[in-house]
C-alpha cells in the first residue's frame, strides 16, 4: 500500500465474488475516496489487482483484527467509512463502523436478521406474514416438521445467500434426504462454520417479487423469474414489476413493515416476497443491497445508482441525484448449460450491440470448469436491457442473452467462479 495517496480511506470488508463488489470500489473512487479491500484471500477477487485496489490481508472473521486495521487507517489519512458488498460481512462492518463513530446501520439488528430462524420469529411476533416454519437440528425432526405442515415444504440453511441449499421437497423421502444433506454440511461456500440448524417451512404458492428499499423507503418492486423446481435459481428480473399499482403498494408496504419489525431501515435492504392468494408473504429480508445485478438494472431503468447511494451513506456524503431513465429494464442470466470444461464463449459482442442493451457481462472463461450447484453459482453472465415498457425490456434482454453461446467439453473440474456473496 502506497503512502503517497492522501485521500481518505474507505474500507470494504471482503466482497462479492460476483455482482457489485467491483462497483463498490469504483463508486468510492468516484467520490474522492481511496478504497481498500480487507480480506483473508485477495486471490478471490481478481478485480482488485486489475483495478489497482489497495488490499489489507487479515482474518475478516476476527472483528478485533478488523477494528484494529480500521483504526490504523483512521490514524493515517483518515477513514471515511466501512461497509461490505457481501452479505456474510455486512453485520461485522456495521459493528466496526459503530465502534469507530462512523455512519452505519445497527450491526446487532443485521446479525439477528441474517439468522433466518430468528428473523422468522421476529416477523411472526410483529404480525408480518411469513410461511409456517420450524427450525430443526435433526433429520427426524425435519420429517416431523414437514408432516405437521402437511404439504410441500422448503428446506434451507438458517444462514447463507444466493439460494445455496434451498430446495422444495414434496414428500417425506425428499425431506429426509435433503435434511441429511444440509445437516451434514459444516462449512458454507466461504469456508465459514455453519450452525447445525435448518429451516423447514411451508411452500408458498404465487409469483415471487423483491422490494428494494433505501433508508426505509421503497425504491422499486422487482418481478423475479425462477428456474425449474425443486430449486430456486433466479434466471431474470423485471424492473419495475409489471403489476397493478395496488399490488405494488401492498408488496412495498409489507416489506417496510418487515424492516421496522427487524429494527432495520438504514441504507439498502432487499426483501423477497411471494404474492399468495391471501396477499404478500415475506420469504426473506436481506439487510444489504440486492444481488443478482438488480442495482445495475435499477440504474438502467431509473437513473438511480444504488451502489453510489450506499457508498455516500456509509461515508457521510451527499446522496446522488437520480438521472432520467427509460423507465423499464430487465435482466436475463446466462445459465451454465451443464457441467464440464468451457470450450468456447461466443456472441457477447453481438449481444452488447443489440437494441436497448445496457450491460453484458460473461464470467465464463475458456478453459475454466463449471459444475451445477443449483444456486447463483450456476449463472455465468448476464444481460441488462431497457425498454419503454416491461414487455420491450424483457424481449430485448432475452433476445440478447440468446445470442451468447457457451460451449462445454470434457469432464467437470473445480467450479468456475465458485465462492460466496
Amino acid at each position: 500500500m502506497s503512502g503517497n495517496d492522501k485521500r481518505a480511506w474507505f474500507a470494504l470488508l471482503e466482497s462479492n465474488t460476483t455482482g457489485t463488489g467491483r462497483q463498490f470500489c469504483a463508486a468510492a473512487r468516484a467520490r474522492g475516496l481511496r478504497p481498500v479491500l480487507l480480506t483473508r484471500d485477495p486471490a478471490r477477487y481478481p478485480y482488485a489487482a486489475e483495478d489497482g485496489v489497495d488490499t489489507l490481508v487479515l482474518d475478516a472473521a476476527d472483528q478485533e483484527a478488523v477494528l484494529d486495521a480500521c483504526a490504523r487507517l483512521a490514524d493515517a489519512e483518515g477513514l471515511a467509512g466501512i461497509t461490505s458488498s457481501s452479505e456474510y460481512f455486512v453485520a461485522a462492518a456495521a459493528l466496526v463502523a459503530r465502534k469507530l463513530g462512523l455512519p452505519g446501520p445497527d450491526g446487532e439488528a443485521i446479525a439477528r436478521c441474517r439468522r433466518k430462524d430468528t428473523q422468522r420469529e421476529l416477523l411472526a411476533r410483529a404480525g408480518v406474514p411469513v410461511p409456517v416454519f420450524h427450525a430443526v437440528r435433526e433429520v427426524a425432526h425435519a420429517v416431523r416438521a414437514a408432516e405437521e405442515i402437511a404439504g410441500s415444504v422448503v428446506l434451507k440453511p438458517v444462514s447463507g445467500s444466493g439460494s445455496v441449499g434451498v430446495k422444495l421437497c414434496r414428500d417425506r423421502a425428499e425431506v429426509r434426504r435433503w435434511a441429511d444433506e444440509l445437516l451434514s454440511r459444516t462449512m458454507d461456500e466461504r469456508g465459514t462454520p455453519v450452525p447445525g440448524l435448518i429451516l423447514v417451512e411451508a411452500a408458498v404458492d404465487g409469483p415471487e417479487f423483491s422490494v428494494e428499499t433505501f433508508d426505509g423507503e421503497v425504491v422499486t418492486v422487482v418481478a423475479k423469474h425462477l428456474g425449474p423446481e425443486p430449486f430456486y435459481v433466479e434466471t431474470g428480473h423485471d424492473i419495475p414489476a409489471p403489476v397493478p399499482a395496488d399490488v405494488a403498494a401492498a408488496l412495498g408496504d409489507t416489506a417496510v413493515r418487515a424492516l421496522r419489525a427487524l429494527g432495520l431501515g438504514w441504507g439498502a435492504a432487499h426483501t423477497e416476497l411471494r404474492l399468495s392468494a391471501r396477499g404478500p408473504v415475506v420469504i426473506e429480508v436481506n439487510p444489504r443491497l440486492a444481488g443478482g445485478m438488480i442495482p445495475a438494472a435499477v440504474e438502467a431503468a431509473t437513473g438511480l445508482d444504488l451502489v453510489d447511494a450506499l457508498i455516500a451513506r456509509a461515508a457521510g456524503q451527499q446522496p446522488p441525484t437520480a438521472r432520467s431513465g427509460p423507465g423499464h429494464a430487465a435482466i436475463r442470466f446466462l445459465l451454465a448449460p451443464g457441467a464440464g470444461r468451457i470450450a468456447a464463449v461466443e456472441g457477447a459482442g453481438q449481444a452488447a450491440a443489440a437494441p436497448g442493451v445496457a450491460h453484458v457481462v460473461t464470467s465464463a472463461a475458456v478453459g475454466g470448469h463449471v459444475r451445477i450447484t443449483h444456486s447463483f453459482q450456476d449463472r455465468l453472465g448476464h444481460v441488462v436491457a431497457t425498454g419503454v415498457d416491461a414487455e420491450e425490456a424483457a424481449h430485448r434482454a432475452a433476445r440478447a442473452a440468446g445470442l451468447i453461446r457457451i460451449e462445454l467439453d470434457g469432464p467437470a473440474g473445480p467450479a468456475e467462479g465458485a465462492g460466496g456473496r
